[in-house]
């Protein structure tokens, strides 16, 4: 799974934002500035990860299912889990 951090503890920018992340193309490990908020492409996290963020009480979760994709926010952070696509072998 995928992770963006986007580094923002204000819904409402990253909001306004979000559209842009997905879309612009980032590296693993890769920062860039969108209207002065830091994004970083964290790389692929274990599935655990997200399990054991889910139950911390100081995190919201937030669902996109026409995107089955998963957005933490914790602190000053928001991170977006978008699934790695499936491999098909032949």
């Amino acid at each position: 799974m995928k992770c963006i951090s986007v580094y923002t503890n204000d819904f409402e920018v990253f909001s306004d934002i979000y559209e842009q992340v997905l879309s612009m193309p980032l590296a693993e490990n890769e920062e860039k500035q969108i209207e002065g908020i830091t994004v970083t492409e964290s790389g692929d996290v274990p599935d655990n990860y997200l399990d054991r963020m889910k139950i911390k009480p100081e995190v919201v979760v937030m669902k996109v299912r026409d995107k089955d994709i998963t957005i933490l926010q914790h602190k000053n952070l928001f991170e977006i889990f978008i699934p790695a696509p499936e491999s098909v072998v032949h």
